[in-house]
Order: C-alpha cells, then structure tokens, then sequence
C-alpha cells in the first residue's frame, strides 16, 4: 500500500485504509489498549492497537520511543471526550490492522521535548536527534521558506542566479582567510572566498546587470553567538544603478521575507547617518527600541579643572559623554557596569546619583562632585534635565572607546532594565559611513571593504583619507546588522589609491588585485550591491537567540564540530602528497 503523510489525513479520510510511518513520539497501555503518537515531522498522529489482534499487539508492546514503524488500518473518528484540539488530527485516529518496526533506537541521550533544558555540547554532539524536535523543525522549515521567497522574488526583478567559485585565491578582505593545500601545485594554496565580492564584480564587467546568489562564505575568525566559521550569504549585485535603488531593492525584499514566512508588515524603514548613529548611540546598528540615547556633553566641560573630563571636552579625537537612566542603582550594581565598560577598554565608569533634582547642592550624589563646579553641575541639571531617582552615567575619552563602551553599555542597560519591547521591530537603514576606521594607533583600515566607492573626490581621499565618506549603507533590525553594501570603485586609478592608502604598494596589489585591476580597464560600468546574512536574517525570523539555532550542522565558538569531530588529523602520507608537514606533536 503507498504511503499516506501523516500532514495530508483529516475528517475527509474517514473510513479510508491508509498506510502511515513515522518515528514513536509516545507510547502507552491504556486499559489493555496500546495508544502510540506517531510523529512525522511536525505532524504527530495517534496509533490505536487493540489486543484482539494478537500478532500486532505483541510486536506493539515491544515498542519504545523513537522506534521508526509502519503502520497500516483504517482512519476512525475519535471517542467523545478523546478529542484533542491542539492537534491537527486530533479528531481521528488509526485503528492499526497491521505493524512493522522499520528500525529500533537505542535510548535516548536526551529528551526531544522542547520544554527540557538540554546542554548545547549535548545537542550538538547529537544534533541528528536535536533536529527531530519541533523547535528544530519549525526553524529550518521556516529557513527553507526564507530561500523560496528570496528567490522568487530576485528571479521576478529579473536577477540572474549565478555561482561563482569556491576555490579562489586568497585576498585580504577584513578577516583570516581558510586554505586548501594544492596538490598538483606543490606549495601554492587555494583560499576559500570570504565572500564572492571581486566575483560579483567581475560579473558586472562581463555584462550581467542583475546578479544574485545564495552563498556559503568562510571566515577564520573568532565566533560569537551571531557568527560562524562557515555562513550563507544572500549576494546582490547591480550595474548601472544608484545606492538608492539597491536600498529601495533591498528593503522590498526584505520586506517581502518578513509578509510571507510570519505576516510581519513594516512601513518604510527610517534612514539615519552613520555620524547620528555613533553620535546618539555609540554604535553603527543600534537597536531602536531601546530608549536610552547618549548626549555629548563636551560643551558643559570644555573649561573644566576636572581633567578626567576637561581633557576630552577639548580634544577633537575625544569624547565626552552622558547617558541617562530613570533608575537608582545599587553599589553593587554600579560596579557591575564599571566592570562591563572594562571590557571595551574604559578605564572607569563615572556617574552621579540624582536623589533629589530640586537640591542640586545636597541632592546629588558621587565621588566625582567635590571636582565639578555649582556652574557646571546646574548645565549638567538642565541639559540632562535631572529628574530625583535618575542615574547619570558618563563616558570620557578616545573617540572609539567611547563609542564603543557606552554603546554597549546603552544596550545592555537596555535589556537589564527591561526597557526594550522583546516583540517589537526595529529596522532602519545607516548610511554616510566613512571610507575608513582610524584605530587607537592612527591606522586606516576599510570601513567595508576595499572596493567601495567614496562620494568625496580624489583630493579628500589623498589628503584627508579619514574625513572621506562612502557610498556605503546598512540594513539593521534590533540592533542586528542584517546587511551591507555599497557603490563599488569602477576606475582602476582610484582603486589603487584606496590600496595604496591601505598601505598596498603597486607591487602588491599587481601580485592580489592584479587581475581585478586590469578587468576594471575594459569598460567597467557603474555599478553596485548588497548581501545579507541569511542566518542572522533567518534567528530574527525564528525569534532565536543564535544563529546556530537555525543552521542544520553548526560549529561550536571554537569553531568545531562536536557531531563529527572536525577539524582532524590526517595521516603523513596524505599530508606528503601535499608537501605539507605537521610541527605539532599529537597525543596517542
């Protein structure tokens, strides 16, 4: 008999015999009758075998869960009071006339219930069972319906799905870069592609106005709860366009993604530069649901004795910053969040304690008072506008560090204080970025990637290289970067000059870019794109905390796979063939 799928029987197969398999969701005797929940996927499907057919009873009573059986009989209606609501077929059930166990199962590691706390390195060890729960199921469905929607919708704008290679050449682009040994090339090394970034390019070049492609991209990298070592990216790339068209592209897309897998819908997203970004928030995706903003208070201290804070207010590579809760806290609380800022290099956290705002001379309290003047403490009262049982907490120093820990700490305060609506959406899209990071030391790396293209002229970007500003947006959804772009360089002397700022002699890039270089030289059109991290795209859709949650086979934070024990060893003749030596002793 074929088989029926447990998701298609209703009312409507009343009275059919049907053949159903699946694993044992539950198995229990009720009075002498065996009730089995057998579970297909999402859908569960309950078993009836009564005792009167002995040859299927005795092999039921054998059953446990998890076991893969086949079961044959005819669909019946359910006895009053059996009914079940909640589930799909829960108001029929399967009078069995014949069972067969495809497969037995050892006992479980752990319980498949959602409602069960289980240990990560658990699940991941044994993720091929982690997969069989519901909230494992629900996710990578909802994935795979994410891919169909992206699709559909690229391929209805008349976007050109194409791939492009795996092993390339490596490149720097921001991140450690994975390679493969060559064995027909001893000593030369391909490079697994951080993104399809000069491909994509490439392609405009070759005359393909709209390319698209869902991608896996490799970074060596240290990974957080929203990365990992291997990831999919949704690539975009478009000739003969404007950044407002790939932002107006993009966010239809987006937009798209959101209707159709969980009928969310948005009104148009909010723009914001990159300068009100970092100045109001201290971070470049900040999540918008959170209140709490940073106000520069520079101008307050700008002739202050204090130099904690004086010193900053007059230094234009400085900040000196406030940020403001309605919440008295503890000491111990206080020193928490010193700590925290810490972590992002600040070298204390100061604040002052509003207790009441009518007395600001008696009214205040903080070990930095004794320092600030009546003078400064009233402009503090009335910029900050100091209300009793409000906190005060201030950043004072480096630009980036500043930036950096009062960002975190806005977010953080956020989420401790209970001020974010969970259920809420926040999109925006950050625009105006520089073309480059200054680090502490003065240095200039990319702000996104080499290639993109800066609004400024040439004479900004070989005189002021840190004041020129690119033709660079983000999309953010609470406080998560869900993708980037940009207007990319389409003239070769201007792309040697970003190189060259980036400290890329004409010898090195002839040796990494030379090829891209000399393409740029063949009638390159305008051109521009975007990509999305379809995991970080998919854990917001699932409502999950890590993007490891909606990724079939993820690695662990330190890059490894639990389940099959990658990276391992390979033996000394494979290595050989490679030309390849192993320096590290290894345990027997």
């Amino acid at each position: 008999m074929q088989r029926t799928l447990i998701a298609s029987l209703d009312k409507s197969n009343l009275d059919k015999e049907v053949s159903v398999s699946g694993w044992v969701e539950n198995i229990r005797d009720h009075g002498g009758v065996i009730f089995i929940d057998l579970r297909e996927g999402l859908d569960i499907f309950q078993i009836v075998i009564e005792p009167q057919n002995k040859e299927i009873f005795s092999i039921a009573e054998t059953i446990r869960n998890e076991y893969v059986i086949q079961v044959s009989g005819i669909i019946c209606l359910r006895p009053e009071g059996t009914i079940n609501k909640k589930m799909k077929t829960g108001e029929i059930e399967l009078n069995s006339s014949n069972l067969e166990i495809l497969s037995k199962s050892k006992p479980m590691p752990f319980q498949l219930d959602d409602h069960v706390k289980v240990g990560e390195e658990t699940r991941l060890k044994y993720r091929y069972l982690d997969l069989r729960r519901s909230d494992m199921q629900e996710n990578l469905r909802l994935r795979s319906k994410i891919n169909t929607v992206v699709r559909n919708f690229l391929t209805n704008s008349n976007f050109i799905d194409i791939e492009t290679p795996m092993m390339t050449k490596a490149t720097p682009e921001g991140a450690r870069d994975f390679v493969i040994p060559s064995r027909l090339n001893h000593g030369s090394f391909y490079a697994l592609p951080q993104s399809p970034q000069l491909f994509k390019q490439l392609l405009m070049i070759s005359g393909f106005g709209k390319y698209f492609q869902i991608v896996r991209c490799f970074r060596d990298e240290d990974t957080r709860k929203d990365r990992q070592p291997e990831f999919t990216q949704i690539d975009i790339e478009m000739s003969f366009t404007s950044s407002e068209e790939i932002m107006n592209l993009a966010e239809g897309l987006v937009k798209s993604v959101f209707k159709e897998t969980i009928g969310k819908e948005f009104d148009e997203f909010p723009i914001i530069t990159y300068e009100d970004a970092i100045k109001n928030y201290g971070s470049d995706k900040p999540d918008l649901r959170n209140p709490l903003i940073l106000k520069d208070v520079k101008d307050i201290f700008s002739n202050s004795e204090f130099k904690v804070f004086g010193d900053p207010a007059k230094d234009a590579k400085s900040r000196l910053v406030a940020l403001k809760i309605s919440d008295s806290l503890t000491r111990s609380q206080l020193d928490e969040y010193t700590k925290f800022v810490g972590n992002y290099g600040a070298k204390g956290l100061a604040y002052i304690k509003v207790n009441d705002s009518k007395d600001l001379e008696n009214g205040l309290q903080s070990p930095i008072l004794k320092f600030l003047s009546s003078h400064e403490i009233q402009n503090l009262s009335e910029k900050l506008n100091f209300t009793s049982g409000d906190t005060i907490f201030f950043g004072a120093g480096h630009k980036k560090i500043v930036n950096e820990s009062m960002g975190a700490l806005r977010e953080k305060l956020g989420l401790d204080l209970n001020l974010i609506d969970i259920n809420a959406w926040a999109p925006l899209w950050i625009k105006d970025f520089p073309v480059f990071d200054e680090g502490l030391d003065g240095s200039l790396t990319p702000s996104h990637h080499p290639f993109t293209r800066t609004s400024d002229s040439l004479e900004i970007l070989e005189n002021n290289p840190e004041d020129a500003i690119a033709e660079a947006y983000d999309l953010v959804i609470n406080g998560y970067e869900l993708g980037g772009g940009s207007m990319r360089i389409h003239d070769s002397n201007e792309q040697r000059k970003i190189l060259s700022i980036l400290g890329i002699d004409e010898k090195e890039a002839e040796q990494k870019f030379g090829f891209f270089l000399e393409a740029l030289d063949y009638g390159c059109p305008p051109h521009g794109g975007i990509a999305f991290g379809m995991d970080r795209l998919a854990m917001l859709i699932c409502n999950e905390d890590s993007i490891r949650d909606v990724i079939a086979f993820p690695k662990t934070q330190s890059a490894y796979c639990l389940m099959t024990d990658a990276p391992g060893l390979i033996s000394d003749e494979e290595l050989k063939e490679l030309s390849i030596k192993n320096i590290f002793k290894t345990k027997d």
